[in-house]
């Protein structure tokens, strides 16, 4: 494994549906161009891909692995990517830098979701797309009925070598001269037919299907060479857009003598050897020792160890040629995502899109001491996968783990067990409530207090009434009921017994308080009896204004195929949601369901929708507005909240 001139250097994204072959792909294209002597097994852990033991031990892939397969003086990059869709992040990372993408498909499953998906996401980013049908060799297999399915589901750009009709009429469709050419009759030469090809997989319009079984190594040999073929070198794509520091868009070409940029597309946080982040060179060259900068830090790096990996092995690189993917260790200053490119001629390259969470959960450690390491290690472990996050609720005064499901989840527990010695557990989920007040009241707080010496005095007299703003406070003091010096103390008292309601201890929003009179003692009063006489008004007139709880209400987006629509509607009402609104999503066949319901009832959201479409149901969540929560359950919620305070 060494480093490759640009024009030698390919690189590729395999996807695909969980267990559908990739990884064995890449054993037995290791084991053709003897880079191994004979291929591993998932199920026995020894695979050059799946490498991490957490891996080993699930079975399954977690993590994007670079793979180079060396073949004929040419170097594929193949980025082997997770199929379960609970790692879109490592699969959006690794496309960001592959330029065109292998999805695989089980020639005794068919269609399956994960296939439905990469196919989404390819689209989405615009990338070139082969499908390589996998184990081909097992029993009743037809390939033929796969390859209807495939160009039914995906279209017409669908063809296979064996389909000469299809296929010269789709390499016809990519050039004029050629489209005359195929009604007169005529067949193409070798150079129009290989050209016309590539044409039509760089635009999307043709879309190749290669048979392949691992096993036997049929049509290894095939999707090597058609990479070779038909996925231009680097500086044959389309130049990258990236921004200057006066945010104009700059266009970077790939070229072996431009000055060096670097994108980083994945971090390895290991708190043994530090941080490892895989970069591809966009254009020119780099050498250990170059000092490079970062216009999102706004700092420099200079680059360290450098390494061509293969799964786990790595060879040290002294220089690496635009095009090329290579391994730096510890940056300082660098996460995913970032540019690096010199100072003077600082441009910056589009971030990488990473989903938002849409599954949380309340975690804490299982050791209260270990509450600090916890949160450290999970920070580590987001420079790995942007696409969780780690939330403090001010309020509920939780820890909420949000990622893209219970898989990912469970994965992120494991790793900060396994890597940083926390172990951490789920607790219930506490919603942020809210109280307010639906009438009016007028209240007296006093507070007389004589203990020997100097007592403490305060009278107020206050109107309670609902608000538009979160709080609204004035005086109409007249005659000197009160001093002018005292009121700053009332509001102040007022404010902070907002913070913690009467009826479950909640934050209190959307009040008016109108100090109108009350009294005062020359040498007894001082600001904080104002505040207490504040406080005390405050828990009785809210009590009296009919005060009520408030609920989170979430504007949902959700997106699924027409046929499931019925169900996600039905669903949706148990939720006491509501929809709103249905539009027809852009890429046909699904719908866009417009939603809102409340906090408490979504919790589980993404696992049941997930489970209600067979895994093609998709949703986006934000908070929209605070809404009344109903009387029973509002009771409820009361109800516990006063349990627990008798408890304490």
């Amino acid at each position: 494994m060494k480093g490759y001139k640009t024009e030698k250097i390919r690189n590729v994204i395999l996807l695909g549906h969980g267990n559908c072959g990739k990884t064995t792909f890449l054993e037995a294209a290791l084991k053709y161009t003897g880079a191994i002597n004979r291929m591993g097994r998932v199920e026995d852990g020894n695979t050059v891909s799946d490498y991490d033991k957490m891996e080993i031990a699930k079975g399954y892939s977690i993590n994007t692995t670079l793979v180079p397969v060396e073949y004929k003086g040419f170097k594929y990059n193949f980025l082997d990517t997770p199929g379960f869709f609970d790692f879109i992040g490592e699969v959006r990372s690794a496309l960001s830098t592959a330029a065109a993408a292998i999805i695989m498909v089980d020639a005794s499953a068919g269609i399956q979701v994960g296939t439905e998906k990469a196919w989404k996401e390819c689209k989405k980013a615009k990338t070139p797309v082969f499908m390589v049908m996998t184990k081909i060799d097992k029993e009743n297999v037809d390939c033929d009925a796969v390859i209807a399915e495939l160009r039914e589901k995906f279209g017409n750009s669908v063809v296979t070598d064996e389909d000469e009709d299809a296929l010269n009429e789709a390499i016809a469709a990519t050039d004029e001269e050629l489209m005359e050419k195929f009604f007169e009759g005529e067949a193409f030469t070798e150079e129009e037919f290989n050209n016309g090809l590539r044409r039509g997989i760089g635009t999307g319009e043709i879309v190749p299907v290669i048979k392949t079984s691992s096993m036997t190594e049929d049509g290894i040999d095939e999707v090597l060479r058609s990479i070779n073929r038909y996925i231009p070198e680097p500086t044959k794509h389309a130049p990258y857009i990236g921004k200057d520091f006066n945010d104009n868009e700059v266009e970077v070409a790939t070229k072996v003598d431009g000055d060096p940029i670097l994108f980083v597309f994945k971090t390895i946080a290991d708190p043994f050897l530090g941080k490892i982040s895989y970069a591809k060179v966009l254009t020119g060259q780099i050498k250990s020792g170059t000092e490079m900068y970062n216009p999102r830090t706004q700092k420099s790096e200079k680059l360290g160890a450098m390494f061509f990996v293969r799964g786990k092995e790595q060879v040290a690189a002294t220089e690496v040629n635009a095009g090329d993917m290579v391994a730096l260790a510890k940056l300082q200053n660098t996460k995913t995502g970032d540019t690096l490119c010199l100072k003077d001629k600082a441009v910056e390259m589009p971030r990488i899109e990473f989903p938002k969470p849409n599954y949380f959960v309340a975690v804490e450690a299982k050791d209260k001491n270990d509450e600090e390491k916890m949160a450290q290690g999970l920070f580590k472990l987001m420079e790995e996968d942007p696409s969780f996050v780690l939330e403090r609720n001010s309020e509920t005064h939780q820890s909420l783990l949000g990622g893209q499901g219970d898989i990912q989840l469970s994965i992120i527990r494991d790793k900060l067990k396994s890597k940083y010695g926390v172990e951490i557990q789920t607790v219930p989920q506490k919603i942020a409530y809210r109280e307010t007040i639906k009438g009016n009241s007028d209240v007296q707080g006093k507070h007389k207090k004589q203990t020997g010496g100097a007592g403490q005095y305060g009278d107020v007299h206050i109107r309670f009434s609902p608000s538009q703003q979160e709080f609204e406070f004035s005086e109409e003091l007249f005659g000197g009921s009160i001093p002018k010096n005292y009121v700053p103390a009332v509001e102040k008292g007022l404010i902070e017994s907002m913070e913690k309601g009467p009826l479950a201890g909640c934050k209190v929003v959307n009040i008016k308080a109108v100090l109108y009179d009350g009294s005062y003692h020359d040498v007894d009063s001082n600001e904080m009896a104002f505040k207490i006489a504040a406080s005390l008004a405050f828990k009785k007139g809210i009590q009296e204004a009919k005060p009520c709880l408030l609920e989170p209400i979430m504007k949902m987006d959700i997106i699924v195929p027409e046929k499931y629509t019925g169900d996600v509607m039905g669903d949706m009402n148990k939720r006491r949601g509501r929809i709103l609104g249905m539009d027809p999503a852009e890429d046909g066949g699904t719908t866009v369901l417009h939603a809102e319901a409340p906090q408490a009832e979504l919790f589980d959201y993404s696992i049941v929708l997930r489970a209600m479409t067979q895994a093609r149901g998709e949703f986006t969540l934000e908070f929209d507005r605070y809404d009344e929560v109903p009387s029973n359950i509002a009771q409820k919620v009361i109800s516990e909240y006063q349990d627990d305070k008798e408890k304490k």
